[in-house]
């Protein structure tokens, strides 16, 4: 049965978290003046909150120069909302002096391979692997190459965390497949549907 299963996993990038490291340090006090749509609320928070609505991203700027931005679904998106900042900011009098270095911190994905997976046998036969369902309904498995967190869900559905770069969560996804299968832990839907 588990020879005749063909996985065609799918993908897609919920959210990549970057750090941007602008090498200068910034008023946020004049940002925030001149800068329309952003929050800064010192006593509250450290940085200052710009939102761009395309692409839809967040960033959070700190007075050391670096900045944090979340939302991007890909890289180039990543890159698109990074040149918008500075070029918004260079629009409002604010001197941008270097060339911003972006370095990726967290990819989030979520995959579905489309099959069942018996998460008592995976728990069971998949080293670096806790599966405790009374706690949480997925399998936890931490792969060491790439090295990326994967949730497994019993519905063949999985959510990807920790990885540097986009192939890496393609390549977790198609990794623990072919794994799951070779351990025959995979089950075609249409199987349970019937019964």
């Amino acid at each position: 049965m588990s020879e005749d299963i063909v996985i065609r996993p799918t993908i897609r990038i919920e959210n990549i978290v970057a750090t941007v490291i602008l090498d200068q340090t910034l008023d946020l006090n004049l940002i925030e003046s001149r800068v329309p749509n952003v929050t800064y609320q010192p006593d509250q928070f450290p940085g200052l909150i710009l939102r761009l609505e395309k692409p839809k991203t967040t960033a959070l700027i700190f007075k050391s120069g670096k900045m944090v931005v979340t939302g991007a679904k890909s890289t180039s998106q990543l890159i698109d909302a990074v040149k918008k900042i500075i070029k918004l900011l260079r629009k409002h009098g604010i001197k941008i002096v270097s060339k911003p270095r972006i370095q990726i911190q967290n990819i989030v994905a979520s995959g579905d391979i489309d099959y069942y997976v018996n998460l008592e046998k995976a728990a069971y036969l998949l080293e670096n692997s806790m599966y405790e369902p009374e706690q949480f309904p997925g399998l936890i498995y931490r792969m060491r190459n790439p090295r990326v967190v994967l949730l497994i869900f019993s519905s063949g559905k999985m959510v990807i965390t920790g990885a540097k770069e986009e192939r890496e969560v393609e390549e977790a996804v198609h990794k623990i497949a072919k794994k799951l299968k070779e351990l025959k832990c995979l089950l075609p839907k249409q199987v349970l549907k019937l019964t």
